[in-house]
């Protein structure tokens, strides 16, 4: 046994893996930092005196020292001597800290996670929900929101139909109140909403009732402000970020000059063994990457190869690993590589966010006048697609991005002074019809169902009490998710690939489009959608086949508290006449902004 000064540290074992390693005999250490001349272990369990734990140099610039008496809940850091200089550092990998300013602590890594074998659903029947823990269900005691606070309003998103809930950031930031788009500290769980054992207990939770879990994470900067790692081993080069990051031109990023050095080793692994750590040790479902735009170049024009392979070899090893995790790019550059497979040059992600579906449709649902509604646009947002499989794209009209940074929810942007009249309420409503009709995975942002206005702000929470205001717009997007969903059986249309835009009316702003997952009874879906301020009594549209088609949704129906409601036909036989290239021709009546849904029966 090697006793290294006198102390109780030991290296008789040496455990593989880096930052903090606890075992079954205590915690083990290990640090990249190449250019210290030597470093020391200090923390609780030796009370922070930098002579008794030197760790002991490993090759490739790696220290490492194995602690008996460590244990989790202790708290620690590194003493660095490089040159002349010395430096106290936390631990970039630590799992859990005081702050983003402060002491890195031993984590704990027991967790009952029960029989947990949860598994996402097909992607044809996900119904994402964009959630900031921070202000998503704060309670009076807190300074922010927490997992615990979160917690207790799932069932909530069980009633609602969603199925899987996609978190904002939670790595460790500066401050306790950020977007989370600012890591300090990407393996440490954001202390201020509950840290590791916090997030273990929402994913469980959030399992248990069917829900999955989506980790938002950032790779194409850290930080800026708050980072332990700039110039670690206080090597740099050009006045740069040092060991973890670019030190040329290749460092500057719309957040910062901290963009990751892509084609170091390290680093990479460093970006790798996170990824696997929200998935192997959080149980996450899946990664949402933030502006991958950032990371496969560095303006946007002078491309980053490396940056592109790592999302291809971290990508392709979590879907060998765990086939089903939904890896989702926000890129907006409408890249069909993205999901292509790395075979084809792909990037191996499952979808990505769409900006082909949220500007155009959010651009028609804002316009002042009816005049201003463009149905070439929303026809090309409803029938566009990556590839070719529609699920491939997230379509949305609201994110944490949409509805911040100069832009408002969507009501508020309808109408800033009432965002709740009938004219927001329909219109906001009706494109959110048109999300959950349009063939891709559909995404809310946290509030959307009970009409939040104004902007996204991380110092306010949102405001509940809406949800007992509006009653009848939360019931609304519980029946859109629940048609999406096909969970009355009567749907199935809307959860298959394809979509046929056939009726077109441009002086009357509606369009009618057919969805179908193999055709038949129960399978074949008519839209019809009305984005005039117009009632259309008696309007003729074509339909693929005569029988019996009911009336499922009516956007504009009393029962959702609608301001605008004309006559419906809540069931119709067509006549065999042919009219839009189909062999039979429908009557129907249809509200100002508003949207239909009609199908057949299963069984005749």
């Amino acid at each position: 046994m090697t006793n290294l000064s006198g102390s109780s540290a030991t290296t008789e074992t040496v455990h593989a893996g880096m930052g903090p390693i606890p075992h079954d005999s205590g915690v083990a250490f290990r640090l990249w930092a190449p250019h210290a001349d030597s470093v020391s272990l200090i923390g609780t369990f030796n009370d922070w005196d930098p002579k008794t734990m030197p760790m002991q140099a490993e090759e490739n610039g790696r220290w490492y020292i194995n602690v008996p008496k460590a244990k989790p809940g202790d708290e620690y850091r590194y003493q660095l001597k490089c040159g002349d200089h010395e430096v106290s550092r936390m631990d970039p990998r630590a799992r859990e800290v005081t702050s983003s300013v402060g002491n890195s602590v031993i984590h704990q890594t027991d967790f009952d996670w029960g029989d947990d074998n949860y598994r996402l659903p097909a992607w044809n029947d996900i119904v994402l929900y964009e959630m900031h823990l921070g202000t998503f269900n704060r309670s009076e005691e807190d300074t922010v929101g927490t997992f615990r606070d979160a917690i207790k309003r799932l069932d909530h998103l069980v009633k609602l139909g969603v199925n899987v809930v996609q978190l904002m950031p939670l790595a460790e930031f500066a401050g306790d109140i950020s977007w989370g788009y600012n890591p300090a500290q990407i393996f440490a769980v954001e202390s201020g909403y509950g840290g590791p054992q916090g997030l273990k207990r929402f994913v469980k939770a959030a399992h248990q009732r069917g829900i999955g879990v989506i980790q938002d994470v950032v790779y194409n900067h850290f930080g800026p402000s708050d980072l332990d790692i700039w110039q670690f081993d206080l090597w740099n080069e050009n006045g740069k970020g040092g060991i973890y990051f670019y030190n040329d031109w290749r460092s500057k990023t719309p957040w910062g000059d901290t963009r990751p050095d892509y084609g170091r080793g390290e680093v990479r692994q460093f970006i790798y063994d996170n990824a696997m750590m929200w998935i192997n040790d959080y149980h996450v479902d899946g990664l949402r990457y933030d502006m991958t735009l950032y990371m496969r170049s560095v303006d946007g024009q002078s491309d980053l190869p490396e940056g592109w392979s790592l999302a291809q070899w971290i990508n392709q090893d979590v879907r060998n690993a765990r086939p089903g995790t939904l890896l989702i790019a926000e890129d907006l550059q409408t890249n069909p590589y993205l999901t292509k497979d790395a075979a084809e040059g792909g990037a191996h992600f499952s979808s990505q966010w769409d900006a082909e579906f949220v500007h155009p449709v959010r651009d028609l649902a804002k316009q002042p006048s009816d005049a201003g509604r463009d149905l070439d646009k929303l026809i090309s947002a409803i029938t566009y697609r990556y590839n070719i499989d529609a699920f491939e794209r997230v379509v949305y009209t609201e994110s944490h991005d949409e509805v911040a940074n100069g832009k408002s929810r969507l009501p508020s942007e309808i109408n800033p002074e009432q965002p709740t009249d009938g004219y927001a309420r329909h219109r906001s409503t009706l494109a959110a019809g048109v999300m959950m009709t349009t063939p891709g995975i559909p995404m809310l942002f946290q509030g959307q169902e009970f009409l939040q206005d104004g902007w996204f702000q991380d110092t306010d929470p949102l405001d509940w009490d809406r949800k007992e205001e509006f009653p009848g717009v939360v019931m609304l997007y519980r029946d859109m998710i629940h048609a999406r969903r096909n969970l009355h059986g009567i749907t199935r249309g809307l959860m298959g690939q394809h979509v046929h835009v056939y009726h077109r009316n441009d002086e009357c702003k509606l369009i009618a489009y057919q969805r179908w997952f193999d055709h038949g009874l129960g399978d074949d879906v008519i839209v019809v959608v009305n984005f005039s301020n117009q009632a259309l009594e008696n309007y003729h549209v074509g339909f693929p086949c005569g029988g019996t088609w009911k009336l499922r949704l009516n956007s504009a129906a009393p029962v959702y508290n609608a301001t605008f409601v004309s006559s419906t036909v809540s069931q119709l036989d067509p006549q065999e006449k042919p009219m839009d290239g189909l062999p039979h021709t429908g009557t129907l009546s249809i509200s100002p902004y508003s949207m239909l849904i009609y199908s057949q029966d299963p069984t005749s």
